[in-house]
């Protein structure tokens, strides 16, 4: 079985087993998601005048009439495949709507593997890359950048767990903590436990899990205390009341850190992009699109082209 039908299965045992939890009268709203090729509740707008006239003169889209768009679908809330298992839904494919709306072009939107999507998009195959990208000083070396989500990791446990409160290592002391493999929030809980260590407290009990389902019943029978993940993912499976929040780190903790649309260096498409998101966070399309996908606690209020990113460690 592929990767991206692993995915999709998962995301509808998942959407299954919490609507299964749910009261009769929560099922059918943002709880149990809308996994429709159609997307007829996904915003839309008007072309924006602003972000047309910033489109520069010699710039060729990969398309006539279109804005090609790059898109990872590996999980929601930022993009997974529709109940058609072809069509992106999710934040992402959200955001890219709006992009398309606003320079006046029908989406395209192309699904593409992480590691593939640097080329693509520097050959030229898309206009923009829309794949909850994290903006790092190397990759501003390659890639312009406009800002549209904060990048933060959350702690979440199960609602009725005792933990209140995760701020610092010490918190973490003696925890059962899941975390992904590889990521930049096992590069934190690893740091934060060797500093619990030399200091003499309990050492974390690290666990790895990849399916959702499993994950979250870990957590509701105790054999996990705490998911530490990107927070818009946690924070999207904790819209069933069944986890909570205790506590959020920076992406690139200690340093703060934005989400990008990536553009081809150089190619002045990033102004246009940006001046696009700040339209549709003045008219409301933006914060619609976050509270499709429960992310409205990673609202940035204003895009950014090309913001200090993470530095190399």
């Amino acid at each position: 079985m592929n990767i991206a039908r692993k995915n999709f299965l998962s995301t509808l045992l998942l959407v299954w087993l919490t609507a299964l939890a749910l009261p009769a009268s929560a099922q059918g709203k943002l709880l149990v998601p809308d996994l429709s090729p159609e997307q007829r509740g996904r915003p839309r707008s008007e072309p924006v005048a602003e972000a047309l006239k910033l489109v520069p003169k010699n710039y060729k889209f990969a398309k006539d009439g279109v804005l090609v768009v790059g898109t990872t679908t590996g999980r929601l809330p930022i993009g997974a495949y529709a109940l058609d298992n072809r069509t992106p839904v999710g934040n992402a494919p959200d955001m890219a709507q709006l992009m398309a709306d606003s320079l006046g072009r029908k989406l395209e939107l192309v699904s593409v593997a992480w590691s593939d999507w640097p080329l693509a998009l520097q050959s030229g195959k898309f206009d923009v890359v829309i794949s909850n990208i994290t903006v790092t000083e190397e990759r501003k070396e390659k890639f312009d950048f406009s800002t549209y989500r904060s990048d933060l990791l959350g702690f979440y446990v199960d609602s009725a767990s005792k933990i209140q409160s995760i701020k610092e290592p010490k918190d973490v002391a003696g925890l059962k903590v899941v975390v992904g493999a590889s990521t930049s929030q096992e590069q934190i809980l690893l740091r934060w436990n060797q500093q619990n260590i030399a200091a003499g407290l309990k050492p974390v009990e690290v666990q790895y899990h990849e399916d959702d389902v499993v994950l979250y019943l870990a957590l509701a029978s105790g054999r996990a205390d705490v998911y530490f993940a990107p927070n818009g993912i946690a924070a999207y499976h904790a819209r069933n009341g069944k986890s909570r929040l205790v506590g959020t780190l920076p992406g690139g903790w200690p340093q703060s850190a934005e989400i990008g649309a990536a553009t081809r260096k150089g190619s002045g498409l990033a102004d246009a992009i940006t001046a696009a998101i700040n339209a549709q966070i003045r008219n409301g399309n933006y914060q619609k699109t976050l509270e499709r996908w429960n992310l409205q606690s990673e609202a940035v209020t204003q895009a950014r082209t090309n913001p200090p990113g993470l530095t190399k460690r």
